[in-house]
This record gives structure tokens, sequence and C-alpha cells, in this order.
């Protein structure tokens, strides 16, 4: 099993995508170059990026990028979005995003559908706004999944943010091609009000990626707060997922995704923290997991 991080878990560094309507207001630190020339240090094998760490999605600098990848023996995989609402930088095409990562050497790229889903969310599982927008991507899956297969590209339909497993598993089955799978994020499901471990359970033998996540529930006065942490240091239960993704899964790869919110801190003070819970979060699957 490869070990790799997807690059917004240095995005208080100015890595990976504005998330949530924040745009981070300090100087960008970091670049996919120098991120990758800490690789080794950091016992990495590959990254999981956006358009957002290539600044540029050029030919010419996708094959510069490509390159020094090839150089350090670091695997790729790309990251894009079929309509985010709050980095518009991210948003591609299917057709776009495959001749991206197919120029990066990327073999799989990662997508999220970014469905705009109705209230009550606990009662929304397959609702009909939902299924209208689902079908429409099907036909455009339907016209792309020939091209990523002729261009040897794994398309892996993420349970973001906003989607339910059952709806992306509904998603590939009506697809059914070989191209067409899933990414499976450990924490997404929380979203949706779903428990993340039947999730990971369902979409792990349909998945060609992953992000590998931990993020722990704070209880205060207003209720209560989901935040990302080092993995192992909340509540999902990463060794059993760990465990699913082995025995159900074909997937070789196990990307981390630290999601640090900055808090209070400056950005010194919160860019060491983020940090520290990237490089806890390596020791975990490294020495924990054994990976």
């Amino acid at each position: 099993m490869l070990l790799g991080l997807h690059t917004y878990s240095f995005h208080l560094h100015g890595m990976g995508q504005n998330w949530g309507g924040y745009e981070l207001q300090w100087p960008r630190v970091m670049n996919i170059y120098s991120l990758m020339d800490e690789a080794e240090q950091l016992e990495l094998d590959g990254f999981h990026m956006t358009a957002a760490d290539c600044e540029s999605t050029e030919k010419d600098n996708l094959e510069k990028i490509s390159a020094y990848a090839k150089e350090r023996g670091l695997y790729l995989e790309y990251n894009f979005s079929l309509n985010e609402e709050f980095d518009k930088r991210l948003n591609h095409t299917f057709e776009e995003g495959i001749v991206i990562a197919k120029t990066l050497g990327a073999a799989i790229a990662k997508v999220s559908l970014d469905l705009r889903r109705p209230r009550p969310l606990c009662a929304s599982r397959h609702h009909p706004i939902v299924m209208e927008q689902l079908e429409k991507i099907a036909e455009r899956l339907h016209n792309a999944a020939p091209i990523a297969e002729a261009a040897d590209v794994k398309l892996a339909i993420e349970n973001h943010t906003e989607t339910f497993s059952s709806e992306i598993l509904w998603l590939i089955d009506e697809l059914d091609h070989p191209f067409v799978g899933a990414c499976v994020d450990t924490v997404n499901s929380v979203m949706v009000l779903e428990d993340p471990m039947y999730a990971i359970a369902k979409l792990a033998p349909r998945a060609f990626t992953n992000h590998f996540c931990d993020h722990r529930i704070e209880r205060d006065q207003y209720g209560c707060r989901f935040h990302g942490v080092a993995c192992g240091d909340g509540d999902i239960d990463l060794k059993r997922a760990y465990e699913i993704i082995c025995e159900r899964s074909s997937m070789n790869r196990i990307n981390i995704e630290v999601e640090w919110d900055a808090g209070a801190d400056g950005p010194g003070e919160a860019r060491r923290k983020e940090r520290v819970a990237v490089e806890k979060s390596i020791r975990y699957c490294r020495d924990v997991l054994g990976i």
C-alpha cells in the first residue's frame, strides 16, 4: 500500500482550494514543487492535487509538474469539481478533467458532483430534486466514459459533502463502465447525516481512490462542532476503515487529508499546528496502521 497526501492538508500554507467561502488572506508559502521536494522527508509516495495547486492548466505547465513528479518517483492524482460554488478554479467538464489528469500523468481523476440538496437533509436521500441532477450527470458521463478509457484515466466519483453513498452507487451502476468508480472519503458522509462507516463499507468495493480523513465532534453551548484533526485523533474509526479498504477494495493507495482549522491563531502558529497534524497523520498511518 502506498501513502499519499491530499494537498488540501496544507491549505493554510496556500495549497488545495478555498473551501466553504473561506479565502486564505495570508501570503502563500508553499507550491506544488516545494511540496514535492518534501515528499521523501515526509515519507510520502504521491499527492492528490487540484488545479489551484497547478496554478495553470496549460499543457506546458502540466507537463512540467508531471516530469517533476516522475523524477522523484511520485504518483499524482487529479481532483476536480463539476460545480464547486466556493472555488471556481476547480471546475471542469469531465472531458477537461480527463485531459488535465492525462497530461499530469495521473491515472485517476477524482470528481465532486456538487449536488444542490433540498432540506431537510435527513429526508433527502434520492430526493427527486437530487435524482434530476444525477440523471443529467449520468448523461454527461455516458459521453465522457469512453474518453476516460481511451486516455487510461479512471473517473472516481466522490461522496462529497452533499452526497449519500447510495447516490454515488446509483450513478456508478447507471454507467456500468470499468472506468467509472468511486472515491471514498472517510468523513464526508457525516455532512448528510449518514454513518461514515456504513458509507465506507458500501463504497470501498467500487472505489478507485480515497480521502483518508479524521474529524472530531466537540460539544459546546450551541450544540456541537465537527472539525478536522490529525488521523487517529478524531471520532472516525480509521483502523476499521483501513481494514475495510484492505479487505473489500483493490485500492493500493491511501491519501491522507487533514482539514486543520486555523481558529484564532495567526499564520505562523496556524501553519505550525497544521504541519504537526500532517506529520502526526503520516506517523499514524505508517506506525499504527502499518502502511
